[in-house]
Parts: structure tokens; C-alpha cells; sequence
């Protein structure tokens, strides 16, 4: 018995035929393609480029990050992408404050042009020792590149003691520039006004310095004026060893010089500074010297010989206490010798001694109460 063939399989893309697992084993491979580039990679770099770089960072960041975590293209162009963005970042911060400064200067120049202030508007850096001004609302705070000159004989706000240009170098900073201007003008103001008595008691030291933006144009002018905008002021102050008879200059270059060295007193009293103590104490004595010195000089001139030897009596004395004081080894010792020392002066005998030299005899607020110190604190002005 013969049997007929079987069926022919039917041809076509698959065989009905074989088993599933046959059909796995010979599928063919699907096509491999090359990774994807990161968006943020490209967008990265357009946004660092053409609007906002602080954004093209975190953009740079996500696709730096998304890149190594999902295998994908355009690792150089986020890397490019964050430097140019970094790049662009800066150049517009350092614009915008270029900007910024520029048009604050704007500003205030156009505020003090509409302000009613008399006088002649003038750049600060054109006025000079022995020019008066006024400024918009007799405010010396308020920064200002811009003033209003007038005569000294007008009502003033401010009269100009010295004019100076700062050593070039980097920015000192806000308290080195504020300490360097605190020594200059005060001695260009006892330059100025040598007669420290005849200078009213509303009148105070003020200093116009260059802000640190000015500072890196160039700008290093120190403008040091004595401000009287708390009252109506009129009249110069000048009272410079030009002014004065050469044996008033003296004699003031010497009271001055005591003064100044009663102003370097330590912030530390005797308790936290006894050495800072000792050490002013010897400066004080050193000053007082000079001016012992002077008054044995005179002591027989007349007209001022009786005064200058009672305040020859009382300096001698003063001298005698500071060099205990100098000497102290506990704060106790040196505070008895500083009372002593500032108890051995008697103001009323240098008002004498001033009016025998034709000077001023009004007594200073800061020398009313023997225990009181000089006040020289500073007022400061940045341009």
C-alpha cells in the first residue's frame, strides 16, 4: 500500500511549521543606531550665548549629568556650553555694575543740578584749599561728585582745608581708606586753622574719598574740608602760620602738639592696655616737653612772660605725673598718675596765656570739664 506525500510547507516570511523557539533563534538583530544628543547640551550653548547665561550653567549641569547617567552624545558641547555660559555669566555681571555706578553718578549729578543750593556747581576735585561751598541740604553725607562754590563770606556749608592725591596701589579698603583720611585731615585742619580755640563748636571734620569703583579709574583725590552746615555760617576759618605773627605760630604748634598726642589715648584703658597705657603716657610727656621748652623761652618776655610762667609751673608738674604713669606696673598707679597729670592743668591759666598772645580765649566744649577728652572723631564723605 503506498501512501502520498505529505503537504508542501507553504513558502512566505515565516514557517508555520517550526517551533516558536526556531523562529527566535533566527529572527535577525534589530538595526543599531548612534545615541541620542542631549537637548540640554545644545541648549547649553545657545542660551550661555544669545540671553541668559546663569541659565545656560544649570543647563550645562542637567546634561553633564543626564549624559553620563544615559550614555548619550554631546558630553564637548555641554562642557563648551558651561564655560562660554560661565564666561558670559561674568562679563555681564562686571557690565552691569559699570553700568550701575555710571548711572548712580548720573543721578546724582542731575539731582544736585535741580537742587536749589547757592553757588556756582563746581566738581569736587576742582576746589581747593581755602574755597567754601554749599551742598544740597547742607547733608556732607551724602555722596556727591558735584558741589556748589561760594565767597567765604557768603553763608556756607563746608570750607576746604587741604587737597591731596593718595599713593596709587590696589584698593586699600573701606577702613584702611577711612584711617588714612582721619590722619591727614586732621592735621591738615590744625595746619589750617592753627587757633583750635577760635574754631566754633558746631564745626567738625568731614573727607571726601573716591568709592572703590572710582578707585579703579583713577580716581585718588582726598578732599578734606571743616563742615559748618549746622548753623549759619559765614567767614573763614583759616587761621594758617601764614595768618598768624611767627611767635603765635609757635606757640600754637606747640599747645597743638600736646593735643594731638592727648588724642592717640588707647581705646584699652590701663586695665585691658597697660602697656598701650605706659606707652602714650611717655608720648604725652615727650609733647609736654616741647611745649616746657617753649614757655621757658618766653617766660621773660613782656606782656606774656607772667602768663607763660604760671602755665611753665603747671606743665611741669602735669610732666611729673605722666612719667609716673609711664612707670606704672598695676592699672590702679597708672590711673592716680593720669588724674594727677590732667588736675595739674588749669585751663584758666592757658585762656590767660592765649589772650597774652592776641589768640582766642574761648574755651573749648571738649576742654570745659578738665576730665573730658578731646573729641576728633571723623565724619566721612565717599565721592
Amino acid at each position: 500500500m503506498t501512501y502520498p506525500p505529505p503537504p508542501t510547507p507553504p513558502t512566505g516570511p515565516a514557517n508555520p511549521w517550526a517551533p516558536p523557539s526556531s523562529q527566535a533563534l533566527w529572527a535577525p538583530p534589530p538595526p543599531q543606531g548612534p545615541p541620542a544628543l542631549n537637548g540640554f547640551a545644545l541648549a547649553s550653548l545657545l542660551v550661555g550665548l544669545l540671553c541668559l547665561p546663569p541659565l545656560g550653567i544649570v543647563f550645562g549641569v542637567v546634561a553633564l549629568v543626564q549624559i553620563a547617567r544615559k550614555r548619550e552624545r554631546g558630553r564637548a558641547l555641554a562642557v563648551v556650553g558651561l564655560v562660554v555660559s560661565v564666561v558670559m555669566t561674568v562679563v555681564a555681571a562686571y557690565v552691569t555694575q559699570q553700568y550701575a555706578d555710571s548711572f548712580s553718578r548720573y543721578l546724582d549729578s542731575s539731582v544736585v543740578a535741580r537742587d536749589d543750593a547757592e553757588g556756582s556747581r563746581t566738581a569736587i576735585d576742582d576746589m581747593a584749599p581755602g574755597d567754601c561751598f554749599n551742598v544740597p541740604g547742607g547733608d556732607l553725607m551724602k555722596q556727591s561728585t558735584f558741589v556748589h562754590a561760594v565767597d567765604c563770606t557768603e553763608v556756607h556749608h563746608a570750607e576746604v582745608t587741604s587737597s591731596t592725591l593718595l599713593d596709587d596701589g590696589p584698593f586699600p579698603g573701606d577702613d584702611g581708606l577711612e584711617s588714612t583720611a582721619t590722619d591727614v585731615c586732621w592735621e591738615a585742619q590744625d595746619a589750617y586753622a592753627m587757633d583750635t580755640w577760635a574754631v566754633p563748636a558746631y564745626a567738625e571734620m568731614y573727607y571726601f574719598v573716591p568709592t572703590r569703583a572710582l578707585w579703579r579709574e583713577g580716581d585718588r583725590r582726598l578732599l578734606c574740608v571743616i563742615g559748618t552746615s549746622s548753623e549759619e555760617h559765614r567767614g573763614s576759618l583759616r587761621k594758617d602760620a601764614g595768618m598768624l605773627k611767627p611767635e603765635q605760630a609757635e606757640f600754637l604748634r606747640a599747645m597743638n602738639g600736646v593735643d594731638k598726642a592727648f588724642a592717640r589715648q588707647p581705646e584699652g584703658g590701663p586695665e585691658e592696655a597697660l602697656s598701650e597705657c605706659r606707652t602714650w603716657a611717655r608720648e604725652v610727656d615727650t609733647a609736654l616737653a616741647v611745649q616746657a621748652a617753649l614757655l621757658r623761652r618766653v617766660s621773660g618776655r613782656p606782656g606774656i612772660g607772667a602768663a607763660a610762667g604760671a602755665q611753665l609751673g603747671e606743665v611741669e608738674a602735669a610732666r611729673k605725673e605722666w612719667q609716673r604713669a609711664a612707670r606704672a606696673t598695676k592699672p590702679a598707679e597708672f590711673d592716680e598718675a593720669w588724674d594727677r597729670a590732667v588736675w595739674s592743668l588749669d585751663v584758666d591759666t592757658e585762656k590767660e596765656l592765649r589772650g597774652a598772645y592776641g589768640l582766642s580765649t574761648r574755651v573749648p566744649d571738649w576742654l570745659a570739664d578738665p576730665g573730658d577728652e578731646p573729641s576728633r572723631g571723623p565724619r566721612m564723605e565717599s565721592t
